[in-house]
């Protein structure tokens, strides 16, 4: 599990109430377009800029729809979060009515699905339309740890003035983001918001380590479902001849039949049964089983992939997405997998292992490390990364996306 750095909003030693001043008046600075008086952390800097984008007012906010009783329990469904409640419940709820907080569960989408603690605190929140079915996104109501946790893909404390709209200055919340472990999607966030006077560093660690345990309990059920799959997967693969394997929906393999062991696969966007192309295996033939799909490998020549987008615009979670006749598939690779790709789109005639040592560590003596790091990327890609110099392959088009100028 990745270590991510928990940054507090007030600094240590900080008094909070002249802390709270000191931010009203940079807020205040930056939304008349003053010189600032200092900088705001940069995770809310970075806020900032965005609402002003999307044209929020600070003094008002914007009219926001809150959701039906029908398309709120729409929501609640489709999230996948409910059977995570008990849990989020048992760690937060007992805190959050001590410390005067409230506990939100917000989708990916960033319509807030739950709200529960304190009754004092959630009549305020009924103020300023903090209730459930209420959409949190920051192109909604401004800079929010739950709206811009979504976004930043790491947990925040926001607290005070460094909320956008002045309506939630007397507030402080943090935030972190909820995954789903079998393929790295967002499901969500989950947040402790209470009064500004209520402000503890602390809050943000246990919001943090409660939500990393939900997503502990939803990588055990996806164990169990995997082992349950393998039930399916070895009388299935008896019967078939050569190189075949079973994976789940998500592409994690339950049992292979003369391959090399492996996690996962990564599966096509939109799977459906027949021929299609996999990086890792090249031309294969899938079929439906309870829960997942059998894979069979052939030896028919399938074309490469036509198309290679390599998306880095959100800091520390690339994604490649490959197109192609057979259709398209998308996968998360590492930070060090997409630094390798970069130099390659950027050097499309090819780099040695010395030349990519040196644009990755500065130092080309470091050339075992790479290649060892390219050998694990064309077990994901496949063909896709070519050797002698490595290169992407010929007649692919290539395109990175990156993170938008700062307006």
């Amino acid at each position: 599990m990745d270590q991510v750095h928990l940054e507090a909003a007030l600094p240590i030693g900080a008094d909070p109430r002249q802390h709270a001043r000191t931010l009203a008046q940079l807020h205040e600075a930056a939304v008349t377009g003053e010189a600032l008086p200092t900088r705001p952390r940069s995770v809310i800097g970075a806020s900032w800029q965005r609402v002003r984008r999307h044209g929020v007012d600070p003094d008002r906010g914007r009219p926001i729809a809150v959701l039906g009783p029908e398309r709120l329990e729409e929501r609640r469904r489709e999230s996948g979060l409910a059977p995570l409640l008990p849990l989020l419940r048992g760690g937060l709820i007992s805190l959050a009515e001590q410390a005067a907080h409230i506990m939100v569960v917000v989708d990916a989408g960033g319509h807030m699905l739950w709200r529960d603690g304190s009754v004092a605190v959630r009549r305020r929140a009924d103020g300023i339309g903090f209730v459930e079915g209420v959409d949190l996104q920051e192109q909604s109501v401004g800079t929010n740890a739950p709206g811009t946790a979504l976004i930043a893909r790491r947990p925040i404390q926001v607290y005070s003035a460094e909320h956008y709209v002045r309506a939630q200055h007397d507030w402080t919340c943090a935030a972190a983001p909820l995954r789903d472990p079998r393929d790295g999607r967002l499901l969500g966030a989950v947040d402790l918001s209470g009064p500004a006077s209520t402000v503890h560093p602390n809050t943000l660690s246990l919001v943090d380590a409660v939500t990393r345990l939900a997503e502990s309990q939803l990588r055990t059920e996806h164990l169990g479902e995997l082992q349950r799959l393998r039930g399916f997967a070895v009388p299935a693969l008896a019967k078939v001849p050569g190189r075949a394997l079973v994976t789940d929906a998500h592409g994690w393999i339950a049992a292979a039949s003369g391959l090399a062991p492996a996690d996962r696969v990564a599966l096509p966007s939109s799977t459906a049964p027949g021929r299609t192309w996999l990086p890792a295996y090249g031309s294969c033939l899938l079929e439906p089983l309870p829960g997942g799909w059998l894979i069979r490998l052939t030896d028919d020549e399938e074309p490469l992939p036509a198309r290679v987008e390599l998306d880095v615009r959100v800091a520390g979670e690339p994604v490649l997405t490959v197109s192609g006749a057979s259709g398209q598939w998308t996968c998360r690779v590492s930070p060090r997998h997409a630094e390798l790709l970069y130099v390659l789109a950027s050097h499309r005639n090819g780099r040695s292992a010395s030349q990519l040592s040196l644009a990755l560590f500065g130092d080309p003596g470091r050339a075992g490390t790479v290649r060892a790091e390219i050998s694990r990327l064309r077990r994901i890609v496949g063909g896709i990364v070519a050797g002698r110099p490595y290169r992407f392959a010929d007649n692919l088009e290539v395109l990175v996306l990156r993170p938008s100028a700062v307006g």
